[in-house]
């Protein structure tokens, strides 16, 4: 980086403060991760100045076999990886990949039975504000008020009363396994199309740690960061059958050219999914998940559900009279990084909300395992029981920093552009 050091100092700045930001914080918002200098390198290639409109073998410009070359890899590697049928890796992010799906295969109108996002659902899935709120009629679904989980009865309810044409599974913030065999019995009870959103769960997913939609669902849809560990981005999964139509919704429906640098750095990703490590990285995601709410509970949070099966848990701060924004403020204050998030049946609105989100996907990249989620439960207990006290703030960021210190991220890459 020295050439952008010298012409554009500060926008190296930038870079570079951003980079030490993540090496010196603890990064605990579930739907982030760091990525290996092996996707830095390929998301910051030549690739990035390519036009690849259309598909391999198929593109509208020449010179395109070499981008060829790395959208086939991507695309057997995530077929490969989730035994999926067919796979378009070119969606720029998971909300357009389930907007592919919507605008494939509905008509503005048309029924959807999605999960309501203060229960842990996502924009895209029928927020009034979101284009598939304002472009198709979402029927929302929730979570049991006593048990904060998914209740499929409820859902088998309002499927029969409502006959969508499309039952969206997935979630943003729902902490436990998702049923996939009990939602394709519901879809078909009313003969719609069934659709799942795995981009939380794709990690645990190609693991096998978590059961796969792929043969229960027509459409998949996910993003590749997160648990998957790559670059921002999203891609489709879908049977055979819906192949040219999901493409063509993709290209020329919903983008012109895709991003070839972003696919390069897609496929290093699956790569790296497919190698044993991975399932070990992910088993300790979840043991780390488990460790972190558990040792809360203790301190004495009330964890949503009781617990988590995922890499992701939600605290109720009520009863610490705090609300999940200043929390969340306050953490940050501590180099310890949350978000504010809802809980199930919030009387808060979002943008104060009475909860956090807590993911470990980005501290266990780092190395982290059981002993040190007991550590980080108590340095937020702290910061949560005094929000406000300066002292209390400064003794856990020098914790914090003893803390990420031990587990060093992108160490070398920082030495050879901090010179």
């Amino acid at each position: 980086m020295d050439g952008l050091k010298k012409r554009d100092p500060e926008v190296y700045r930038a870079i570079l403060d951003e980079t030490k930001r993540e090496n010196e914080n603890l990064e605990l918002i579930a739907s982030e991760n760091f990525v290996s200098e092996d996707v830095l390198e390929a998301q910051g290639s030549a690739l990035t100045n390519k036009y690849a409109e259309g598909y391999p073998h198929a593109r509208w410009y020449n010179g395109c076999h070499n981008a060829d070359v790395v959208e086939e890899l991507a695309i057997e590697r995530a077929k490969r990886l989730f035994g999926a049928e067919h796979v378009n890796v070119q969606p720029h992010s998971g909300t357009q990949a389930n907007m592919v799906i919507y605008f494939a295969m509905l008509k503005p109108g048309d029924t959807v039975l999605a999960m309501d996002l203060a229960c842990g659902g996502h924009l895209s899935h029928g927020h009034p504000h979101n284009f598939s709120g304002k472009l198709f009629k979402m029927v929302p679904y929730g979570v049991n008020r006593k048990t904060e989980m998914l209740d499929y009865d409820e859902i088998a309810a309002k499927a029969k009363e409502h006959r969508p044409k499309m039952i969206l599974a997935g979630a943003s913030a729902y902490p436990r396994t998702i049923d996939f065999k009990r939602f394709r019995q519901i879809a078909d009870s009313v003969g719609a199309f069934f659709f799942v959103d795995i981009a939380h769960i794709a990690g645990l997913i190609a693991a096998g740690l978590h059961e796969s939609p792929v043969n229960y669902a027509e459409f998949v849809t996910s993003t590749t960061h997160k648990t998957m560990r790559g670059p921002r981005g999203g891609f489709v999964m879908c049977r055979k059958e819906f192949a040219k139509k999901i493409d063509s919704e993709v290209f020329p429906g919903l983008q012109g050219g895709p991003l070839m640098h972003v696919i390069a750095a897609k496929a290093v990703c699956f790569k790296e999914a497919l190698q044993p490590e991975f399932k070990v990285y992910q088993r300790q995601i979840l043991k780390n998940s488990n460790a972190l709410s558990t040792e809360m509970a203790k301190l004495g949070y009330r964890v949503v559900t009781g617990g988590t099966d995922t890499h992701l848990f939600l605290l109720d701060l009520t009863s610490k009279n705090i609300t999940g924004k200043d929390a969340a403020t306050a953490l940050d204050r501590a180099n310890i990084t949350v978000n504010k998030n809802l809980i199930p049946y919030d009387k808060k609105s979002p943008f104060v909300a009475s909860g956090i989100r807590v993911g470990t996907p980005a501290v266990t990249t780092r190395g982290m395992k059981e002993a040190q989620m007991k550590v980080i439960a108590h340095c937020m207990d702290k910061i949560l029981s005094s929000p406000a006290d300066e002292k209390v703030i400064e003794g856990v960021r020098k914790e914090v920093h003893g803390l990420v210190g031990r587990f060093p991220l992108y160490k070398d890459l920082i030495k050879r552009i901090d010179r």
